[in-house]
């Protein structure tokens, strides 16, 4: 059954309902957590599998020791920042997390008072909700097609690739090797590497990769990860790399915002943004500012 004729039958069954209960029925459809059992399928309980195991292996906040640039970064900000990663924690486990004292979403203004503010919460991965709007919402079907993930890092757009999508090659770079390890500890504990790969490489070595790639995914990838000088020489690596017409690139946040804070100008006639559609409904764990900061192009 498609969405209009779904949409008939709900129209239908509605209709039967006595006017006074309604309303009733209306607000239970419209507030109830209960509809979202149905959205609950076998793609996401691997995803939610494959979180566990990740979490089991990992510091709460999802960060390794070897990471000394994201550390020092993320203390630079303006605004006290915890990393939080979204593929592992929803929301709801994340106040889990508070109430039980373990994770805190404010921080003291003044020590010993309870003049407090929210922390920033940051993440390097798409949650589970973002990556099934990513491959069932944002891309076109990617049969035969390959993916690039630059900085895949615990390799959620890689596992969402695989459940969500019929790309018959999915490709991760990751410059950390602990975390090429662990990627692989998950691909071969969930049967994945018939289509999955994850190469411990700098996007900037793989020039034959970007000139054969269909769809390039970059995910918060540069800012926290290298100094100025190293993000700039990435993306002018892949404004002059990333060329075959009609490819597919995904990025978060913009281009533009990426950029601009780089003051590196968007090559003229590299790539068209591409119109998505961001109200889709993908139940109470969704986040829909963190949908909107999803962006397609394509290759002009």
């Amino acid at each position: 059954m498609n969405f209009n004729e779904g949409k008939m039958e709900l129209q239908q069954l509605l209709s039967r309902v006595s006017l006074p209960e309604l309303p009733k029925l209306l607000d239970w459809m419209k507030n109830s957590d209960e509809l979202d059992d149905l959205l609950v399928d076998n793609n996401r309980v691997i995803l939610q599998s494959i979180a566990d195991d990740l979490r089991a292996r990992l510091p709460l906040d999802a960060m390794l020791p070897s990471e000394a640039t994201v550390h020092h970064k993320m203390q630079q900000r303006v605004r006290p920042t915890v990393h939080v990663d979204s593929f592992l924690y929803s929301d709801e486990q994340v106040d889990a997390l508070c109430s039980e004292g373990t994770m805190s979403r404010t921080y003291c203004l003044s020590c010993g008072s309870f003049k407090t503010a929210p922390l920033d919460f940051i993440s390097h991965s798409f949650s589970v909700p973002e990556l099934q709007f990513l491959f069932q919402n944002v891309l076109p079907d990617l049969s035969g097609r390959t993916l690039v993930d630059v900085g895949s890092r615990l390799g959620a757009v890689l596992y969402g690739g695989y459940v969500y999508s019929s790309a018959s090659q999915l490709l991760g770079l990751e410059l950390n090797e602990e975390f090429v390890r662990l990627q692989n500890e998950m691909l071969h504990k969930y049967s994945m590497t018939d289509r999955v790969q994850v190469l411990h490489a700098d996007v900037c070595t793989q020039d034959a990769l970007l000139h054969s790639a269909d769809v390039l995914v970059m995910n918060n990838v540069f800012e926290y990860f290298m100094e100025p000088s190293e993000q700039v020489r990435a993306w002018k690596f892949i404004m002059q790399t990333f060329r075959r017409r009609g490819s597919l690139l995904v990025t978060v946040p913009s281009l533009q915002d990426s950029l601009n804070t780089l003051q590196v100008p968007l090559q003229h006639g590299w790539v068209e943004e591409l119109p998505v559609d961001y109200n889709i409904y993908l139940g109470t764990d969704a986040d829909p500012e963190a949908l909107r900061q999803i962006h397609l192009y394509r290759v002009m």
